[in-house]
């Protein structure tokens, strides 16, 4: 009987504690559309055959609950496709939301289980690239990175 060990493609075991994947989601139009950006390069995540499920957008005024049914499935249409856990999120909105909804927003991230990086407007965003494709690629740039956290001091 032969025994093996799987490891992330670097050769450490997967560490829970260190974050997941971090998307970008534009809830800024009636449907939303996640995506996910390695070394500078984003793509649109989309739900296998099958399984297709639409992420309608609430109103801006809707309470906690149906933001969180919206980032849950974000979220979960981001872990199918990438096949790893998804911890973080940049949501883009048509506007910059107010100071109360920003809050409600927060919590539907944290019930979601999404730390949420950013809140951004649409007019926020680079040029030329869809919202979502922006959002993802500032997600990139903004998750947590442990290496760099743990990394000693040079000076």
């Amino acid at each position: 009987m032969k025994l093996f060990q799987i490891e992330e493609p670097d050769g450490r075991p997967a560490d829970p504690h260190e974050p997941g994947a971090a998307i970008g989601i534009d809830a800024a139009g009636t449907h939303a559309e996640v995506a996910f950006s390695v070394g500078g390069n984003a793509l649109i995540l989309d739900d296998r055959p099958g399984f297709e499920r639409v992420l309608p957008v609430p109103a801006a005024s809707a309470e906690v609950a149906a933001w969180q049914e919206l980032l849950e499935g974000a979220r979960i249409r981001a872990e199918r496709a990438l096949a790893r856990p998804v911890t973080h999120a940049v949501v883009v909105l048509a506007v910059v939301p107010d100071a109360n909804a920003a809050k409600h927003l927060r919590q539907a991230s944290e019930r979601a289980g999404l730390d949420l990086l950013r809140l951004a407007g649409r007019g926020e965003l680079l040029g030329g690239a869809t919202a979502a494709h922006a959002a993802a690629l500032l997600a990139e740039d903004l998750i947590p990175r442990p290496e760099l956290a743990a990394a000693p001091d040079p000076g």
